[in-house]
């Protein structure tokens, strides 16, 4: 838990109007229930001891009194339960009736939190029996009265009565709770978002939603919306099917949301309950990265009132909700290739105005048959087509060394031919045996010398030759690459523009994919084949040459080929050097994204990659990410310019001003802690 990891739930219990005894044994079985299961905060719906349809009921002395008996008895039965719990029920306070939602914990009731909007129009009418609990939200203004205090006949002391109140734990000061109910929700400026400022991290909204058509998506979209607008956790919990079907329906719609995604939910009509786990820590950190979010230094001075408590005891929160692989990489293939034509795009756009900028028609690329490579012909053909320009502007130059494999050789190749761009073959192996020979290196000895030598007499070639066409160098690297520093210092490290520079590698193959399955087979307007008259439509056309060579292009294991081959096949995998990029793009991820710690990357990579890797494994290759990412920084320093794509990336100039010299000391004795 401290990690950041909270067990939470919205549970929607069996209910029967006005039956406030009935709802109440109903509401402990669900307490108890989940707190079992570990949840430290649940969230139940809006007046669920006694019913939201009770009508003219809530004028009624005895339904009054039953919620009171019933609020008490809640508490007194859920007092071993190390949760805290929202309960709603109609209030009599100073004379008017509130709707109200109950925060109680060890059986002792924390605050009262009134419904602040009350809904008048189409088939609402909570006017006719209920106040509004602060009118400072209806006049728009922030800084308000405080809470006033109600005294609950079962308690000793009086209780905080007011809808600026904020529950924080003391053992993790990051969980900090507040509450709207249902209908402050729907309205322009609602609750949630002065609590947001104030600091809440977690939104409970007790809720009695009826359901008509539609509704369920708006009220789907409206959670998700303000989850994401407040960089908050939101918990809602509707009303069940138990409810008064005199006039209106309701269907248990909960939902927790986690800054716009959905954690859980229980569809209408489900009448399900939904336990899942939030990450308070990643919303802080997320807070903390949006230097826009107006977090307030004193949310005192705004009329809060906040409550701090401790749970009995902070245990390793066990996990549930799931962690993509790949999260760069969408999961839904509608979404996935939604989102490789959208990057596509503005990768070609960058280039374009690039080369609408300096007046270039000529972009050269050194093309090794890899992925990275080929994606970067594959945006250059789209900058290229999108400003109306010949392909044959494209030089394309494959540079054959001591570590060319024959199958990435011919699909360079055939990739340029296909795509209709100039060819140009360079044998590079002359020029670097001299290279050898006047710097004195054997050539039988395979280090980095060697390697970089090859890189970097490739670089020489490509700048050159942009100089004698007039053009573009277009870097191939990729973000992966460079966090590793997996790169030539001014060799492939370097061009005049990098169309890669912030896609990561698990992305790069989905991004050729995406092209060989959808773009080779599209219309003439957007086909990558060789020319823009020729399409898969035709038969066994260039189309489906090229479908099949980037296919191939997939299959080809990662590899700089600067060492020689081992029986004609590739012998330098990458992957068995630096390790899976799946891994380091998973660590690169949450590094980045949110600044978690190494131990806390380890639990998710270790949970999230079961039965793929073991902890030992993951564990070295973590250790061989933090160890490479600092001690490379002086390459990221001075990269080329390129686009942005996605919320992470590298570049010195925006998302990542790191000094070149920083100590990993911090990082490496959080991971020491941990080692299995």
């Amino acid at each position: 838990m401290l990690e950041g990891f909270v067990k939470v739930a919205a549970c929607s219990p069996e209910l029967k109007v006005a039956d406030c005894e009935y709802n109440c044994d109903k509401m402990i079985e669900k307490a108890q229930k989940m707190s079992n299961k570990g949840a430290k905060v649940l969230a139940f719906p809006e007046l669920c001891l006694t019913g939201y349809t009770c009508g003219d009921l809530f004028l009624q002395d005895r339904l009054l009194n039953g919620a009171m008996e019933g609020l008490e008895r809640f508490a007194t039965e859920t007092k071993a339960c190390d949760t805290l719990f929202s309960v709603g029920l109609p209030l009599l306070h100073r004379g008017r009736l509130y709707n109200v939602a109950a925060v109680i914990f060890h059986g002792e009731v924390l605050g009262l939190v009134p419904k602040s909007h009350i809904p008048t129009y189409s088939e609402f009418y909570e006017g006719r029996h209920f106040a509004g609990g602060d009118s400072a939200w209806q006049r728009g203004t922030v800084s308000e009265e405080g809470c006033g205090t109600h005294r609950l006949p079962f308690m000793d002391s009086e209780v905080p009565f007011g809808a600026k109140q904020i529950f924080t734990c003391e053992q993790l000061p990051e969980l900090s709770v507040a509450i709207e109910i249902c209908e402050d929700l729907w309205v322009p400026v609602p609750p949630s978002s002065y609590h947001a400022m104030a600091g809440a991290t977690v939104i409970l909204n007790p809720s009695a939603s009826d359901e008509v058509t539609g509704k369920s998506a708006y009220r789907r979209e409206l959670v998700k919306n303000q989850s994401a607008r407040t960089i908050a956790a939101y918990l809602y919990a509707d009303a069940s099917g138990g409810e008064s079907t005199t006039d209106l329906v309701h269907a248990g719609h909960n939902m927790i949301m986690e800054n716009g995604v959905m954690l859980a939910e229980n569809p209408s009509f489900k009448e399900r309950d939904i336990i899942t786990e939030i990450d308070v820590k990643r919303l802080q950190a997320e807070r903390r990265r949006m230097t826009t979010f107006p977090l307030y230094v004193s949310p005192e001075k705004m009329g809060y009132r906040i409550h701090r408590f401790r749970y009995n005891k902070v245990e390793k929160t066990v996990l549930t909700r799931t962690f993509e692989k790949t999260p760069f990489v969408p999961a839904a293939k509608t979404h996935r290739e939604e989102r490789c034509d959208e990057i596509l795009n503005i990768q070609a756009s960058g280039l374009a105005k690039r080369l609408r900028h300096t007046g270039c028609r000529s972009a050269v690329i050194g093309l090794s048959g890899g992925l990275d490579s080929t994606l970067a012909l594959l945006v250059t053909v789209r900058a290229f087509d999108r400003l109306s320009l010949d392909r044959k502007g494209i030089v394309c130059v494959t540079m054959p060394c001591f570590g060319t494999t024959n199958r990435t050789y011919d699909n360079a190749v055939n990739l340029a031919k296909e795509l209709g761009t100039e060819l140009r073959e360079i044998s590079i192996e002359k020029a670097v045996r001299g290279h050898f020979e006047d710097i004195g290196h054997d050539i039988n000895v395979h280090d980095i010398t060697y390697e970089n030598g090859q890189a970097r007499e490739r670089t020489q070639i490509l700048m050159n030759i942009a100089n004698q066409t007039g053009g573009l160098v277009i870097g191939t690297g990729d973000m992966s690459e460079l966090a590793l520093g997996w790169a030539t210092y001014n060799g492939d490290h370097m061009s005049m523009y990098g169309v890669n520079c912030s896609v990561p590698k698990t992305l790069v193959r989905y991004l050729v994919q995406y092209f060989a399955d959808t773009c080779v087979s599209k219309s003439r307007d957007t086909c990558v084949s060789k020319s823009r008259d020729t399409c898969v439509s035709n038969g066994e056309t260039s189309g489906s040459t090229l479908k099949r060579v980037l296919y191939d292009v997939l299959d080809t294991p990662v590899s700089p080929e600067l060492l020689p081959p081992k029986d004609g096949k590739i012998s330098q995998k990458t992957e068995d050097i630096v390790g899976p990029y799946e891994l380091h793009d998973f660590y690169l991820y949450y590094m980045l994204r949110f600044g978690f710690m190494p131990s806390k990357i380890f639990r998710l990579a270790v949970y999230t990659f079961e039965g793929v890797y073991d902890a030992p494994t993951i564990y070295q290759w973590l250790r061989t990410f933090y160890h490479r990412f600092f001690r490379q920084q002086f390459k990221r320093s001075c990269i080329p310019d390129g686009p942005k794509v996605g919320s992470v990336a590298l570049s010195p100039r925006g998302d990542l001003r790191m000094p070149s010299d920083a100590s990993d000391a911090l990082w490496k004795a959080d991971l020491e802690s941990i080692k299995p």
